[in-house]
């Protein structure tokens, strides 16, 4: 065993000064500290009254990480909260604008409606197609019209997307129409070669309406004579 040398000093130090080091470093793994309380009390000048002087140091310290930390999870907390809600408003009013710009309109007992306006892409066809479905489903419309009236540019690409959506309400047994057929929208699709015989096409929204009429008049005649035969 070591001997201590002629210089150094021998320090006896009470158990209770080791005990409140011991009550601190507790309240601290705790996370209970409170420098207001539970700090060590210097009551003597020694050499030991250092250390017990940097044990408080560091236990201030440390709580003042602490709250510095718990302050920058409650403002992150904060932001995550307002982003979630901007991001819900976001989504309400994406919703709110898909609806406005997706009109479908009641036109007459057994007719549906949807005007188009603006640019026609994949995602948007999709929704339309959708929400028609939807409501031929729900109100069992014999009839719908597509009105492109307000459509300036159709190519390719739109022109599909209108005979996936005829076909789609056809497999409901809803008759469809396409209207508002310019000549400059004519002629663009006989140049580009797009085939929309299969697709009942006509110029106005007017025309529309009498072709759905003439198709539910011949429905009604053809369910009268079935009903008479019987």
């Amino acid at each position: 065993m070591t001997q201590p040398s002629a210089d150094s000093q021998t320090l006896t130090v009470d158990t209770d000064r080791i005990e409140r080091i011991r009550d601190v470093l507790a309240m601290i793994s705790l996370g209970e500290f409170d420098p207001a309380r539970h700090l060590i009390p210097i009551s003597r000048d020694d050499a030991f009254s250092s250390f017990e002087e940097t044990i408080n140091l560091f236990a201030r310290q440390l709580h003042a990480s602490v709250q510095a930390n718990e302050q920058s999870i409650q403002k992150l907390d904060a932001a995550r909260r307002e982003l979630e809600e901007k991001l819900a408003t976001i989504e309400q009013q994406r919703l709110a604008i898909r609806d406005l710009s997706t009109p479908i309109i009641e036109l007459w007992e057994d007719i549906l409606t949807l005007p188009i306006v603006g640019v026609m892409d994949t995602q948007r066809s999709v929704d339309m197609t959708e929400r028609l479905l939807h409501r031929i489903s729900q109100g069992k419309a014999r009839c719908a019209i597509i009105d492109i009236t307000g459509m300036e540019v159709v190519d390719t690409a739109t022109a599909n997307h209108f005979i996936k959506m005829v076909n789609a309400a056809r497999l409901l047994g809803t008759y469809c129409v396409v209207t508002g057929i310019s000549p400059f929208v004519a002629q663009t699709l006989t140049q580009i070669g797009v085939d929309l015989r299969d697709v009942k096409t006509l110029g106005s929204l007017r025309d529309g309406l009498k072709e759905c009429f003439l198709y539910l008049r011949g429905q009604n005649t053809h369910r009268a004579f079935e009903a008479t035969g019987r």
